[in-house]
């Protein structure tokens, strides 16, 4: 599976950016995508994510403020997050998660980080 980032950027507080990932490869066994994020200085943790079945789940920092949604074809899987009412606390680099589950294991591959940046 290939995974590529794309989108992040710079914004004032209030505004908004858009975060686009697309896996590539074998994705029929794709059970789910999601962002993570790593604030400068801390450590990654998840802000949202998207299962196979359009289930959505996203960390309390969030709610209401972020969105995530997908589109798959036979051969991608593109996650958007569209990032609302930023807050300069959303300063990070996020970074894409893709994870397969084959024959009960679960594997993780990661796209190469995209930085978003939210001034005051």
């Amino acid at each position: 599976v290939q995974v590529v980032e794309s989108g992040g950027g710079l914004a004032q507080s209030g505004g908004s950016l858009n975060l686009s990932c697309t896996a590539s490869g074998t994705v029929f066994s794709i059970r789910a995508m999601g962002w993570y994020r790593q604030p400068p200085g801390k450590q990654r943790w998840l802000a949202a994510v998207i299962h196979s079945d359009g289930y959505t789940d996203y960390v309390d920092a969030v709610k209401g403020r972020f969105t995530i949604s997908k589109d798959s074809s036979q051969d991608t899987m593109t996650v958007l997050l569209q990032m609302n009412n930023l807050k300069p606390e959303d300063t990070a680099v996020y970074y894409c998660n893709v994870r397969r589950a084959v024959f009960g294991r679960n594997y993780d591959y990661w796209g190469q980080g995209t930085q978003a940046t939210v001034s005051s």
